[in-house]
């Protein structure tokens, strides 16, 4: 399959729903356009344990292999600690919560001047309407 144009708006999204999708947790973007020239975002997630790291890491790529995407680098997948997935405008880490912790990219980066932190939207979840005819009673006691 030849590689496809994805503007860096649409490999985000791609790369968030993923991650939601994989069960990932505390997804933080980072804006780094204005302070880094080897990425315009970095994208921090972590996974709960060291199968559950590689597995979200793994997801993203197949997801943006199957739009045309492959990454540049991967780092990390054999241990599960923290992998990393290199998509050239987009960089992608997964960790273990006390790899994250430890680390702390978030203020890493934010201590650089004119940095940008996105937590992406949660999905609105569709309210549950009762059924015509039914009542709800609250029991006392």
């Amino acid at each position: 399959m030849r590689a496809k144009k994805l503007s860096a708006k649409k490999i985000l999204q791609v790369i968030q729903d993923t991650l939601e999708d994989a069960k990932a947790k505390d997804v933080v973007m980072l804006d780094v356009s204005k302070i880094s020239d080897f990425t315009d975002c970095m994208v921090v997630a972590s996974g709960t344990s060291n199968r559950h790291v590689t597995s979200v890491a793994d997801k993203v790529v197949d997801k943006l292999r199957e739009l045309g995407l492959r990454p540049i680098g991967m780092e990390g997948m054999k241990t599960g600690d923290w992998a990393l997935v290199d998509f050239g405008d987009v960089v992608v880490h997964v960790m273990r919560e006390q790899i994250r912790d430890f680390y702390n990219l978030e203020k890493l980066w934010s201590d650089a001047k004119g940095l940008e932190i996105k937590k992406p939207k949660a999905p609105r979840k569709k309210a549950k309407s009762a059924k015509k005819g039914t009542a709800v009673t609250k029991k006392n006691g």
